[in-house]
Formats: C-alpha cells, structure tokens, sequence
C-alpha cells in the first residue's frame, strides 16, 4: 500500500518566547515491511537542522531558535509503501519451538542481559501490584503446564498469550480521549477502565515486562480513511501500539487498541522504552508557559501504484 501521510504541528504562544531547543521524531523506518520513498519537513520560523539516530536507530532532527517569536509550525510530509505482516497462523506455523521452551528461555539470562531495556520498568509503565493482578483476571492467560521441577509455565505459546493479553485490554477497556492525559501511568488505566492508544500500549508492556516479555513501544500511523465512509482519505492522530519480543520470531506488533490484524495499514516512526521515547516533537523554551497546541494529521492511500 502506497500512503501520503502529512503531519503538521504548530505552537502558538502568548507572547514572544525565545531560547527554544527541539527534537522531531517524524521519520518513517526503513525495514521488512516499509519503506520510506521521501520525507520532507519545514520548520517555520526558517532555522537549519541537524540530524543523528539516537539510541533505539529513530531518525532524529533537532534545531534551535534562539531569537524572539510567538509562533512555531513544523511541517512533515512522507511516502511510504507497507506491505503486509505475517497472520498469527503465520507465525504459528513459523515458530518450531516449544511452548515451554520458549516461555524458559525468556528466563533465561542471555535474553534478560540482551533486551533488559525493555524488561525494566519506567515511568509509564511501572510495574504495580495492580499490574501484578491484572494476570489473574485473564482466563485465557492463566493455563498452565505442570514442569518437573518449577511451578509451571503457560500452556499456550508466547504470540498466542500476547495476543490474547492484546485482546484483553482491547474489549475490557474503553477508548474515550477525554479519560487521560498524556501523563497517565500504566497502572491507573486499570482504575479509569478508558484511555487512548498511548495508554493501552503502556498497560500491555508494563503487563508483559511484568511477565518476562521484553516489549517496548511504537509511533506511527493507522491508515483507516476508506473504513470511514469511503472516503479516499480521513483525518486523524498519530497511532501507538506494542511490539513485543516472541523467541523463534523476534520483534512482533500487536495493537491493543483495534481489532484488526497488523497489516499494511500502519506506518512506524520508530520504537521506544515509553511514550517519552518517541514523542514525535518535544522540546523546551524560554518565555510564557501560555500556549495553543494545534496538531493536524493527514493519511491517504494513493490507489493505482504499488
């Protein structure tokens, strides 16, 4: 699938502010699934950019404006072309390892000193007596086979409990924009039963990190404009979701926010321990703390090609 995605930000401020330091994270990866055929961004007032990856390879651009102004806009347009995730019987059909193999090698210290950046809790996704709970009020999380030995393992496999997990928080909590703040921790989704995507994408890894599963969070893009109406594009917000590390499989996504496969509908902007990895713009300044936030989202799917 070919999207045009449009991505625009901008501050107004009260009065003039000054001093203001920036970094974007608007930058489609390249992988097995996507590629990015071109990115632009636009900065206004006009200032030079520098680019690095940071430490999880997101493309970062950062830039200053020292002089006085009361307004920022950044512009970020993309084309990329998905194409579309294996299904879970995919992956089913993929994995050759065992159930219990694979739940005993997450246990395993070669895993845990591989991926321990995203097994530690963070801000957003400590882990809680509540998140401890929450387990136990998932029938299908809670089989188990009996091990020599040990207390047990799942009985079912990793990417069949991630996905149940994903399920879970999908059907038992509501998606209301109006129940959080951008702040809101993992473990009070649980109390609230509604959030957005970013919270349930933080209730699902602070749940798997909490089990054993390396996940971490992903940015980017939900293309659902011909599921509305028909129309050939729709507006929207940025989209978040999981991936989760699945022996015999690797990174694999799963969105517990819609009920639909992981397919090529979504575009990544890159991956984090938590939201505050990959906030797509963020940055500090000096003057009033009075402003207007506007942030307008646009992706359309460019039928004929690819």
């Amino acid at each position: 699938m070919k999207l045009k995605i449009s991505h625009s930000t901008t501050y107004h401020y009260a009065q003039e502010v000054m001093d203001s330091v920036n970094e974007i994270r608007l930058t489609p990866v390249t992988n097995e699934r996507q590629s990015c055929y071109n990115h632009s961004l636009s900065i206004e007032p006009n200032v030079p950019m520098f680019t690095y990856d940071d430490s999880f390879g997101n493309r970062v651009h950062a830039f200053s404006i020292n002089q006085p102004h009361q307004m920022l806009t950044i512009k970020s347009t993309m084309l990329v072309v998905t194409t579309e995730s294996f299904t879970m019987d995919d992956k089913k059909k993929l994995s050759t390892l065992k159930p219990s193999v694979a739940w005993e090698y997450l246990a395993s210290e070669e895993l845990i000193n591989r991926y321990i950046e995203f097994l530690l809790p963070t801000a957003y996704t400590e882990i809680t007596e509540e998140i401890k709970q929450l387990v136990d009020n998932i029938p299908q999380l809670t089989l188990w086979e009996a091990k020599q030995g040990s207390v047990g393992v799942p009985a079912s496999s990793v990417y069949a409990w991630l996905d149940a997990l994903s399920s879970y928080i999908r059907t038992h909590y509501i998606y209301d924009p109006e129940a959080t703040t951008v702040r809101t921790k993992a473990y009070e989704l649980i109390s609230k039963q509604r959030g957005v995507c970013q919270d349930f994408a933080h209730l699902m890894i602070a749940v798997c990190r909490a089990k054993g599963i390396p996940a971490r969070y992903v940015s980017g893009y939900h293309f659902v404009g011909d599921l509305h109406g028909g129309a050939a594009d729709f507006e929207q917000a940025s989209h978040a979701w999981v991936e989760a590390y699945v022996p015999d499989l690797g990174w694999c996504s799963f969105d517990p926010t819609n009920e639909a496969e992981f397919d090529d509908r979504y575009v990544k902007l890159g991956h984090g321990r938590d939201y505050q990895d990959v906030v797509p713009v963020k940055g500090v300044y000096r003057g009033t703390s009075e402003q207007q936030l506007i942030v307008s989202v646009d992706v359309q799917r460019l039928t004929g090609e690819a």
